[in-house]
């Protein structure tokens, strides 16, 4: 039983430094990423009320034909800005303004 509390004393030891890593005091710094705007192929959902960037046609749901959308979230400044929707086909159409889309 002595040797349990020992190890878990010895887990909660400050590391170098005086700090528990992890902790809301640690030295460490938060990495800043850089937002940039991505692309993603999506299927059309049932109740989809949006259009088309490219064409301005209405991005619609049919049951049989199970057709594709590009969702792409746009970052201007490394703050984001909008959602624009495409039609996959309009997307390839207007040369991919937000980059190759993720699947």
């Amino acid at each position: 039983m002595a040797k349990t509390a020992a190890k878990s004393k010895a887990a909660a030891t400050p590391a170098k430094g005086g700090r528990i890593k992890g902790s809301k005091t640690d030295n460490s710094k938060a990495v800043k990423i850089k937002k940039v705007s991505r692309a993603v192929t999506r299927l059309v959902e049932p109740g989809s009320q949006v259009d088309c960037m490219h064409c301005d046609e209405r991005v619609k749901f049919q049951a049989k034909m199970r057709h594709q959308q590009v969702i792409c979230n746009v970052y201007e400044k490394n703050k984001w800005l909008r959602v624009e929707h495409f039609h996959a086909d309009c997307y390839k159409l207007a040369k991919q303004p937000f980059g190759k889309p993720i699947d």
